[in-house]
């Protein structure tokens, strides 16, 4: 069932075709029927009432192309359609053009401007017009669908960007540098060694976030190292109440991750789950290769996941994003409450393995 009302109403790129096509294919009938004879009036009729109904036909096999959607059919399918569609097009056009020149252009005493060869012959050349007419369609429908395509991934690929660093901005926040400024300037007189250890991890963890705009994937291993630097300094403000560990296998650092992800992560664990309580928390971060060949990385945390209907938060709506369009389907990122384990938060990560080697 198809609905002719549901059918969008032609471009004007779709007409101009038509026109040109159509009167190209109507001089070349001209030139070619005044070769056999002389031109006259009724040779043009005879052309008219020959293109007439093509053109007419042409645009209800649009209608009906657009309204059963075969611009979205494969090429087998798709060419088994038409064969039959434009065989009894061919068909149909030779009755109509058989009836305008017995009825309007050369009426006969015997009804037949020409034989049953001619109708076959006339209708092998229409049905082969026909092809060329859905070639062009299809071409032109297909290249247009191809490049809006590219043009949407690119639009695609910009609006994660802008979101990154918008996310990015958002994570090293001056609040987060204050606190941090502080921490390390009270440390500069009591304890020297360690506020030039805090210093390090500040200017490192900004130095990656500033560099990210330059890479689309890191190595684990070198997000990790960042993690380690903001779990450092988020140490030195929560003291006693941050208890952390990272518990990595080793041949999972050189797979590749979108930046800031593991970040990210360990920053929510902080943000929502250990600094609301007094008591604080833990955080604890795994990542091991499975069988399947997937990283699977786990952020473990104190607290309780009660994330509002449909805002699950900036943060982690751009990381899924990031890895919907760098890994298609095979990524998934999952957040919830550890039904193993009370009291506690988890988020998974999964990968697939791409090492930096391979993708250099």
């Amino acid at each position: 069932m198809f609905s002719y009302a549901s059918v969008p109403a032609p471009s004007r790129f779709y007409w101009r075709a038509q026109l040109i096509g159509w009167s190209l294919y109507f001089c070349f009938n001209v030139a070619l029927f005044s070769g056999f004879g002389r031109f006259s009036e009724e040779l043009l009729l005879i052309v008219t009432a020959i293109v007439v109904p093509l053109v007419f036909l042409t645009h209800l096999l649009r209608y009906h192309i657009r309204a059963n959607g075969w611009e979205r059919l494969a090429p087998v399918p798709l060419v088994g359609r038409l064969l039959v569609t434009n065989a009894l097009l061919a068909v149909l056009s030779q009755v109509i053009i058989w009836a305008l020149l017995i009825w309007v252009v050369r009426p006969s005493p015997d009804g037949k401007p020409y034989g049953w060869g001619q109708f076959i012959g006339y209708s092998l050349n229409v049905n082969f017009v026909l092809w060329l007419w859905a070639g062009f369609y299809f071409g032109w429908h297909f290249f247009h669908r191809y490049k809006q395509a590219e043009v949407d991934q690119w639009k695609l690929a910009a609006a994660v960007r802008e979101a990154e660093m918008r996310t990015i901005k958002a994570q090293i926040n001056p609040h987060f540098l204050f606190n941090g400024l502080n921490n390390i300037r009270a440390l500069v007189t009591e304890n020297p060694a360690r506020a030039r250890d805090m210093m390090t991890h500040l200017s490192d963890l900004l130095r990656y976030s500033i560099q990210l705009n330059s890479a689309e994937q890191v190595p684990l291993g070198r997000e990790l190292e960042i993690v380690e630097h903001y779990l450092q300094l988020e140490a030195l403000q929560l003291e006693e109440r941050l208890d952390y560990s990272i518990d990595v296998d080793p041949a999972a650092l050189p797979v590749l991750i979108p930046p800031m992800t593991l970040q990210l992560l360990v920053e929510n664990a902080i943000k929502h789950g250990l600094a609301p309580r007094p008591e604080g928390g833990f955080i604890r971060l795994t990542a091991q290769l499975d069988g399947a060949g997937q990283l699977h990385v786990a952020v473990r945390n104190t607290g309780r996941y009660q994330p509002r209907p449909n805002h699950e938060g900036v943060g982690v709506r751009n990381a899924r994003e990031r890895l919907a369009l760098l890994f298609g389907p095979e990524a998934h990122l999952h957040i919830d409450n550890d039904p193993a384990e009370s009291d506690t938060v988890v988020a998974q990560l999964r990968l697939p393995v791409r090492a930096a080697s391979a993708a250099a």
